[in-house]
Parts: C-alpha cells; sequence; structure tokens
C-alpha cells in the first residue's frame, strides 16, 4: 500500500438551485493527501442577475469551516458558473482545468458567468489530456456534458474513486452510461463517483 492510497475525500455543499423538482445541492469536493489539499470545484461565492431565475442559496467556502489558505491546488471539472464561482477565493493557487475547457469558456456565448474566470489574477493551468496531479491522482477528460469536462481519479483506502462533476449529474446517468465521459467513468471500474448534485456517491451496482 502505498501512501496515496491514504486520499480521502470530503463533500462540501456551497449552494441550492432552484429548479423544476425543488432544490438541487451542489457539492464541491475536498481531496486531503499526503503531499496537500485540493479542492475539487468552487461553487458560487456571491448571486449574479444572469442566475437569478435559479434562486440561488449560497454557503460559499469562504463561510464554511475551512481554511482557504491550507488549499493547495484547485481542479475545475468545467466551467459552468456554479463549478467556478469561487474560483477567485484561490486565485494564488493553480487552477487546473482541460485546455478546451477553458477556451470554450473564454469564447463561447452564454457559456459561464464570464467575468468570474476571466479576472487577470487567477492562475488557470491549461491541461491537454490526463495529467497526474499528484501520486494517485490524476485528471481524465471526459468529453460530454461539456468538450472539456474533466474528471479526478483518487487512490483511497478503498480503492479507485472518481470526483465527476457534471460529468453525469444523476446515479441513473452511470447505470445506463450514454456519453463518451460517463462510458469513460465506468470503464475506470471505480468503488465510488461522487458527482456535484448529489449528497452520496454514486456506486456500482452489485454483481
Amino acid at each position: 500500500m502505498t501512501e496515496a492510497t491514504h486520499s480521502t475525500i470530503t463533500p462540501i455543499l456551497v449552494a441550492q438551485l432552484l429548479v423544476e423538482d425543488g432544490r438541487m445541492p451542489v457539492y464541491v469536493h475536498l481531496i486531503e493527501h499526503p503531499d496537500g489539499r485540493i479542492i475539487v470545484d468552487t461553487g458560487m461565492t456571491e448571486l449574479h442577475p444572469a442566475v437569478a431565475d435559479m434562486d440561488p442559496l449560497l454557503t460559499p467556502l469562504s463561510e464554511q469551516d475551512l481554511d482557504l489558505s491550507s488549499i493547495d491546488m484547485v481542479v475545475n471539472t468545467h466551467l459552468h458558473f456554479d463549478h467556478c464561482g469561487g474560483d477567485r477565493l484561490f486565485a494564488d493557487r493553480p487552477i487546473h482545468v482541460q485546455r478546451q475547457e477553458l477556451d470554450d469558456a473564454l469564447n463561447l456565448e452564454d457559456y459561464t458567468i464570464t467575468e468570474w474566470i476571466a479576472a487577470p489574477q487567477l492562475r488557470f493551468v491549461p491541461v491537454d489530456g490526463e495529467f497526474e496531479l499528484l501520486p494517485g491522482i490524476r485528471l481524465v477528460p471526459t468529453p460530454g456534458h461539456t468538450r472539456g469536462s474533466q474528471v479526478v481519479t483518487v487512490e483511497t483506502a478503498e480503492g479507485l474513486v472518481v470526483i465527476a462533476g457534471d460529468t453525469a449529474v444523476f446515479h441513473g446517468e452511470l447505470d445506463d452510461p450514454r456519453t463518451e465521459g460517463q462510458r469513460i467513468v465506468r470503464a475506470l471500474e471505480p468503488v465510488a463517483v461522487w458527482l456535484a448534485h448529489a449528497e452520496e456517491p454514486w456506486r456500482p451496482p452489485a454483481t
């Protein structure tokens, strides 16, 4: 067993959005690794007129029991507004995102809340394809939800765990994968998959 297997993952509720069926939670995920602490996605820190119809209820990272200065790096699974609105809290830390995702977010109309990612003080690190962030922690492209979506794979004592952002929004999408990204996640054979909008992780069906 290597040290990487001692990584742990903690979900943190940062917002609730009004959708057709009620309130949808928004979670970010804290990875604690022997060599550093990583926050995967950053939620929202403020309201914005562009998403007023979703009536966001916010509990941003800056108001939670988390020492922001202890975070060594950030990963954005993708750059939709509910995943990158807290990036500014970590302006002096590297923010890892797929290059395709960053290009689309900065150049496509109505893709995200552009000013939340266009601030010059943000230190985006564009990634092309798979990338080892730390021993036992990898970024894996999973196109589908967006062209530049990625997931984070984490070796834990339990086995391989995936933090998937919106590669799947609901557990059922991993039960019956339809997109390339969802099929990639299933092919990894994880013991659990954390989603951004689900309180509990998806787990593979018993065989």
